[in-house]
């Protein structure tokens, strides 16, 4: 269990995606996510907050990305690289390209494992995180 300041209460914010540029708004969620935007931040402290993001799967890129724009992964046997488009990406599972995005901006260590947990991706307009109460925050 990472640590974690005593009474911390964790906000909720939510955050729209739509026809916002993907890597711009990685970081941003990446921030909320580490806690780097609160004043008590410490690197070794998991105090970051939840994000809710909307229409995760209808962000914008740049020029020829959509095509150009290549993930790799490798299945475990020999020659076994995989390549996929975005284009590709985007059409069999729409929201692991923002979550691929903003995992790669999270630290490389056991705290990012609970950072990515606290981020919900959802592919319409609406959630169900009303309960929580989440801030709207435009970025």
């Amino acid at each position: 269990m990472p640590k974690q300041i005593k009474g911390n209460d964790r906000k909720w914010y939510v955050v729209d995606a739509k026809w916002q540029t993907l890597g711009r708004l990685a970081t941003k969620i990446a921030v909320i996510l580490k806690g780097k935007n609160k004043v008590d931040f410490a690197p070794h402290v998991d105090n970051g907050d939840y994000v809710v993001v909307l229409n995760a799967d209808k962000f914008a890129v740049t020029g020829k990305k959509l095509s150009d724009k290549i993930y790799y992964r490798h299945t475990g046997y020999l020659g076994g690289l995989k390549e996929t488009p975005l284009e590709d990406l985007l059409r069999k599972k729409p929201l692991k390209a923002m979550e691929l995005a903003v995992s790669g901006m999270l630290p490389k260590n056991k705290l990012r494992k609970d950072m990515i947990s606290r981020l919900k991706l959802f592919v319409w307009e609406e959630h169900t995180y009303t309960a929580q109460k989440p801030t709207e925050i435009k970025l």
